[in-house]
């Protein structure tokens, strides 16, 4: 066993939405298949890489301020590699290795595929001796032949044009869920929106590998997958559109529920619709962002739909689905925004109902053309914010005064986790509810049926009202 090299270990840390999450997934079996080992803590790593949004402000300045605090990890082990992966890092480009000195590696979204060799051009990956190591490998072991002399950082920032990684598997975690990404980049310029720049042209993957690799999961037990695309259902490859694999992949056998995120309402299509109301195993479950309720801003967004045609596929989309929960992402304070056009979006919020809405106030991002605005279209933080803040105030009220008329229904839970009162478990409904109850943790990846008893507004509190419902067998 003498001289024996252990596996270099590698921790991701992921920041932003569902397209990151698959991200990190993804990053970690491509390290995997190349020998890493996995880890859960940064402290236990060899290669630490902190996965980014670019989306607001707000999520770079976290991200930030989590970097920092890793250079005390790097302090403590100086040949730990230090990187920053995803969007933010290919908004930030080779900026951040000077803004951060301490960082080793910066990654866009089109580079995981080379990421081994990547750390490996940085010659300085070696494992470390961790408690409960038999042992540690020699000095003679690594490229450098000993601790880091003469630090080499690398910026990787490519945009690929062809790059969909397909035939990369990723490291999912064991569960009834899966994430599947059938497409990145994106092909609509909105004007406040920083993810073409960051992720490029959409890309979609060939509907039998998509195809394939859900039938995979199924043997590893997946009963829900959801469909990840920046504007998911304009998915186009070769012959297939969304609507068709959407039908596919609720045929397939040993699916329960499948869901997908998120779409662009200019295709949302009847053929879509007639999917979604007549494959079982879809969730009636729709978000639908809006970004704003009035025509004016909509076009200064460049969101090529108007408040009426937005309604309009509303209308089709419950009148198919009765009683279909709907979700929206909606902006405030977008450059230009008056306060009657605010009051525009409150109306629409409030004849719509959504069931759940992500607020956010608008956030400047480099290279977007709404940064190019005049310079007095842009509105004061102050009362960006107050606009904020009302906007949720209305669309927590309604989802409690929805959620609140919902109580009493039996709803199929799939179970997903712990909750954090003792002897109880959470999962989600097929339309997309949040439910605490009494039950075991052995529960999670299966199926129960649950009385909702309460809600807080948000979430549901439940019991059990039936036997446990067992996951088909693959």
């Amino acid at each position: 066993m003498s001289g024996e090299r252990h596996p270099r270990r590698a921790y991701v840390e992921t920041y932003g939405c569902q397209m990151n999450i698959s991200d990190g997934e993804l990053m970690e079996g491509i390290l995997e298949q190349s020998g890493y080992r996995i880890v859960s803590a940064p402290e236990d790593a060899d290669v630490v890489l902190v996965n980014t949004c670019a989306i607001r402000e707000h999520a770079e300045q976290r991200v930030l301020g989590r970097v920092n605090q890793l250079h005390g990890l790097k302090r403590e082990r100086p040949d730990v590699v230090l990187g920053v992966t995803g969007c933010m890092a290919q908004r930030m480009g080779s900026t951040l290795l000077e803004k951060v000195p301490h960082v080793d590696l910066v990654m866009g979204p089109d580079g995981y595929r080379g990421l081994p060799e990547a750390l490996d051009g940085l010659g300085t990956v070696r494992p470390a001796a961790l408690p409960g190591d038999e042992l540690a490998p020699p000095p003679s072991a690594f490229p450098s032949g000993g601790p880091r002399k003469g630090r080499r950082q690398l910026a990787v920032l490519d945009l690929n044009l062809g790059e969909n990684y397909q035939g990369l598997e990723q490291r999912r975690a064991h569960g009834a869920s899966a994430w599947v990404a059938i497409q990145r980049g994106c092909d609509h310029r909105c004007t406040f929106c920083i993810v073409p720049y960051v992720r490029g042209p959409e890309k979609n993957r060939a509907a039998p590998e998509v195809l394939s690799e859900i039938r995979g999961l199924v043997e590893q037990g997946v009963t829900e997958v959801t469909l990840l695309g920046q504007t998911v259902n304009s998915y186009q490859a070769g012959d297939w559109g969304f609507a068709r694999l959407l039908r596919e992949v609720a045929r397939v056998d040993g699916i329960r529920r499948v869901r997908f995120t998120s779409p662009h309402p200019n295709d949302v299509t009847p053929e879509l619709i007639e999917v979604m109301a007549t494959e079982p195993t879809v969730c009636e479950q729709l978000h639908l962002p809006v970004q704003s309720g009035n025509d004016r801003t909509l076009k200064r967004m460049l969101r090529r739909y108007t408040v009426e045609a937005f309604l309009d596929r509303v209308e089709a989309v419950r009148a198919a689905i009765p009683g279909i929960a709907l979700s929206t992402d909606v902006i405030v304070a977008f450059p230009g925004e008056t306060e009657e056009e605010f009051r525009d979006t409150l109306a629409l919020l409030r004849t719509v109902r959504f069931d759940d809405a992500f607020t956010y106030r608008y956030s400047p991002r480099d290279g977007t053309p709404a940064t190019r605005f005049p310079e007095e279209d842009f509105i004061d933080p102050d009362e960006g914010q107050r606009r904020l803040e009302e906007l949720i105030e209305v669309s927590r009220g309604i989802q409690a005064e929805i959620n609140q008329g919902e109580v009493g229904r039996m709803e199929e839970v799939l179970v997903e986790k712990e909750a954090r009162q003792d002897d109880s478990v959470m999962g989600r409904t097929r339309r997309n509810k949040v439910v605490a109850f009494e039950g075991d943790p052995s529960w999670v990846g299966s199926y129960r049926w649950v009385a909702l008893e309460r809600t807080t507004g948000a979430t549901f509190g439940g019991s059990l009202v039936d036997e446990p419902i067992p996951v088909a067998a693959p």
